[in-house]
């Protein structure tokens, strides 16, 4: 079963970077036509998704945070990395990583989330 965890700090100071690891278990994130995405949910507010990267390394991004966003992959260890530049305590938000398979709207894993603030 594939399993994902969420890892970094939980308070990051504004216009600091944002950043986060996925590390995936059960499953490789080469492995043929699945996305790794990640995904917040700012308090009160519905799910908003963020960028992916592919099993080819490809990446995609948000319009509205591409310009902040950034993701990466670390093959050898099954995990990829969100970076969020310029927070502002707007970036407030659970975080989720999650692996999309082609062509589907939804996660079909997913981490439990994590909590990060930004405040000073």
């Amino acid at each position: 079963q594939v399993q994902l965890q969420e890892s970094g700090p939980g308070l990051v100071k504004p216009s600091q970077t944002l950043s986060l690891t996925c590390t995936v278990s059960g499953g490789s994130i080469t492995t043929n036509y699945y996305y790794w995405s990640w995904i917040r949910q700012p308090p009160g507010k519905g799910l908003e998704w963020m960028g992916a990267i592919a099993y080819s390394g490809s990446t995609y991004y948000s319009p509205s945070l591409k310009s902040r966003t950034s993701i990466s992959r670390d093959t050898s260890k099954n995990q990829f990395t969100l970076q969020l530049s310029s927070v502002t305590p707007e970036d407030t938000a659970v975080y989720y990583c999650a692996r999309v398979f082609y062509g589907s709207s939804i996660g079909d894993y997913w981490g439990q989330g994590t909590q990060v603030t930004v405040s000073s």
